[in-house]
């Protein structure tokens, strides 16, 4: 495949360990959005330069809230991976996986969900969130209250030592160390504490004004055309206490100004902080102006992503060498947690 454009995205990396074990996914339900490029895949980007990246597909974790029409799974699978590849996660610097291609991730969740407290699970300020806002779909399932189990899984089989997350997901990092810290006192240390890598990035705002996600439909993704575009902006909701033109408005909590900041000259980010706030531009106008920046700054991620998604079979031979990579880090700590729980036989110990 030919090089990855440069991301022109701003990211931060924290000081870690230059040996550190990174270790991050998202869930396939669908195509990448721009909220996943600034918040997760600019940073991997960053990372993978520097570190020992493990990146999967998290499949598993997409049957949480996806489980009963499964029909479209693949290809979500492989839209992910092209997305990821399109905006330069490189299969040379790091370990790109499938998280059901390696099995372990499920025994270990079995494992540790023995001995989780139902009420570590019950708190999980996302759990609720999501209960609350995804109505057309029934998450009144265990694995969808256990989906955090399944995620310190993920971190724990490769002993990652750091997670890149936003704010909102440092409780599930805590939740994974808890775990980890109450495994530690029933059958020894096997796990090093998992640490947040919290990385500065905008929290992006979806087309209604809630967090940008697939599952609210709110959502502007890297492949979308201009088309596509130009239309999501256009019904955006802007400053809600705005309802006339000659209204001034305020930007600072107005979704497609969050927009201007990620895509446009810095020149028109300061005139439209300036004129909003006193009548001097419309909503519509801003929002064409908004619209046009962002088509162009997605354009090359577009271009790059046509041309990976025509070589299917290259995309899928990137999760199949990785994902035998994460299998065989992941079979040896099975090793050592079966023997640390007493379910490998004495006399497999020290074969």
């Amino acid at each position: 495949m030919p090089p990855a454009t440069p991301l022109a995205v701003p990211s931060t990396t924290p000081a870690v360990p230059a040996n550190a074990r990174v270790l991050s996914g998202l869930r396939p339900t669908g195509k990448i959005h721009i909220g996943h490029l600034v918040g997760a895949l600019a940073n991997w980007i960053e990372l993978q330069k520097k570190y020992n990246c493990y990146f999967f597909v998290a499949d598993w974790h997409a049957l949480t809230t996806h489980y009963a029409d499964t029909s479209g799974l693949q290809q979500f699978i492989l839209d992910s991976v092209t997305d990821y590849l399109a905006v330069g996660v490189d299969p040379a610097k790091a370990v790109i996986f499938q998280q059901s291609r390696v099995p372990e991730h499920a025994e270990l969740h079995l494992l540790l969900s023995l001995i989780t407290p139902l009420g570590w699970l019950e708190r999980t300020p996302t759990y609720k969130e999501q209960r609350e806002n995804i109505q057309d779909k029934d998450l009144g399932t265990y694995g969808f209250l256990g989906y955090p189990v399944l995620q310190s899984a993920d971190i724990l089989i490769y002993k990652a030592g750091f997670v890149p997350v936003g704010a909102d997901q440092v409780a599930h990092i805590e939740l994974t160390r808890e775990i980890c810290r109450r495994f530690a006192n029933f059958y020894g240390p096997v796990f090093p504490e998992p640490q947040p890598l919290l990385t500065p990035t905008p929290r992006l705002l979806g087309t209604d004004g809630r967090k940008m996600s697939k599952s609210y439909g709110n959502a502007i993704f890297l492949s979308d055309t201009e088309t596509e575009i130009r239309s999501k902006v256009s019904n955006m909701l802007t400053d809600p206490a705005r309802q006339r033109r000659t209204d001034p408005g305020n930007p600072d909590v107005c979704p497609v100004f969050g927009l201007h900041k990620l895509c446009s000259p810095q020149e028109t980010i300061d005139t439209v902080n300036t004129e909003c706030r006193r009548a001097g531009i419309g909503c519509v106008d801003c929002k064409k102006q908004m619209a046009g920046n962002l088509a162009q700054w997605i354009a090359p991620f577009t271009e790059r992503r046509s041309k990976i998604e025509q070589q299917p079979d290259q995309v899928w031979d990137v999760l199949e060498q990785g994902s035998k990579k994460a299998h065989i880090t992941a079979a040896a700590t099975m090793e050592e947690v079966r023997a640390a729980m007493n379910l490998k036989q004495p006399s497999l110990l020290h074969s």
